[in-house]
């Protein structure tokens, strides 16, 4: 077993107390399908899939396999006026599970780097429209759309923004739709589509001329599993609709079978403009992240732009990278061929059986989305 590090003062944690860390350190070892192991042998088991990331389980070999042969094939190719085969392959494995008309595929490698992608990709897309004046963006009180600027600026977590509020972007914020009616609620709340006439007073007080696009998380998972009311996120389609804003769903957590469908745009059936996904594309092994947009979309940048340059100028370094492409057709291949979406599907009523069964005792707030 791994033994622990003699030297951990070079390494600066993420979201973490790193004093208190030091004093008393939590390490894993060692991982395979629901369990972790710490350097001293304790199993652990891994309730939350990581990060929500490892949805198929740890140590897939078919992942590791798919890797390894990758790097020896083309460990690295940039994607800046070049590309590899397989990212091609990859996109058109993923707008095969997306809702209908998603179906262009940009890449990252966080879901940090997939909604700031998303923010430019709006901003370029009313631009290419003519409407260059909508800059600014809708967002939600608690939300979580990752750490770089762009995600800081429309997240709803305060402690997220406090220390940051110098370099933030504009951004308007609506109601989270949690009341204390909706304790123990199994499945979606009854009552609270009226809350997304937010964005309509939003759209009335600032223009709705000048909003680009309204970012949520179809649940609301970084301040506590929070489900959308009945009809809420069919009312924010309907706003959106109305004053020509782009609808984005953040589905880093909720993508790939979280709900039983591959995406919670396909389990409310609300199709939104833009989706942005990561944690379990790759099931965890690799970091990678994607955008999808409608197809118009990506048309109207492009048609916009007759110069001898890049239609979006946006990118990264590891954008397609073709090993976590690998481990992300790897990881597609396991949801298919296991079924794993329909699995997750047929066992949410036993699931939800069981956490309601010692509900009252355990939990204070709970409220559970039924695939």
């Amino acid at each position: 077993m791994t033994q622990m590090p003699i030297n951990m003062d070079h390494h600066w944690l993420p979201f973490t107390n790193n004093r208190l860390f030091h004093k008393e350190p939590q390490m894993f070892a060692r991982a395979e399908g629901v369990r972790y192991w710490t350097p001293e042998g304790r199993e652990i088991l891994d309730g939350s899939s990581g990060l929500f990331t490892c949805a198929a389980g740890h140590g897939r070999k078919e992942i590791a396999e798919a890797v390894y042969k990758q790097l020896q094939v083309l460990d690295y190719s940039p994607h800046f006026q070049r590309a590899a085969p397989i990212s091609f392959e990859l996109a058109e494995a993923l707008s095969g599970i997306l809702p209908e008309g998603l179906d262009r595929i940009f890449f990252g490698s966080s879901g940090s780097e997939a909604v700031d992608s998303a923010i430019k990709i709006c901003l370029a897309y009313h631009k290419a429209k003519g409407e260059p004046q909508r800059t600014r963006f809708v967002s939600r009180a608690w939300a979580y759309h990752g750490v770089n600027l762009g995600g800081t600026s429309l997240a709803g977590m305060v402690n997220n923004r406090r220390d940051f509020s110098g370099v933030t972007c504009d951004v308007v914020h609506m109601r989270h739709t949690w009341n204390e009616d909706q304790r123990f609620t199994r499945g979606q709340p009854e009552d609270g589509a009226w809350i997304a006439e937010d964005l309509e007073e939003i759209c009335k007080t600032y223009g709705g001329e000048t909003i680009a696009g309204v970012f949520v998380e179809p649940i609301a998972g970084s301040i506590g599993t929070i489900v959308p009311p009945v009809g809420y996120l069919q009312k924010l389609r309907e706003i959106a609709d109305k004053y020509g804003i782009l609808l984005v769903f953040d589905e880093v957590i909720t993508g790939f079978g979280r709900t039983g469908s591959a995406f919670a745009a396909q389990e409310f059936g609300v199709t939104p403009d833009v989706i942005t996904m990561a944690k379990a594309i790759t099931n965890g092994a690799i970091p990678m992240s994607a955008v999808a947009v409608k197809t118009e979309i990506q048309k109207a940048v492009i048609d916009s732009i007759t110069a001898d340059r890049p239609e979006l100028m946006h990118g990264y370094t590891y954008s397609a990278h073709p090993v976590a492409c690998a481990a992300a057709l790897a990881t597609l291949g396991i949801y298919k061929t296991e079924g794993l979406f329909e699995r997750a599907a047929s066992l949410s009523s036993t699931f939800l059986d069981g956490v309601f069964s010692f509900a009252i005792c355990l939990m204070s707030t709970i409220c559970v989305v039924m695939a």
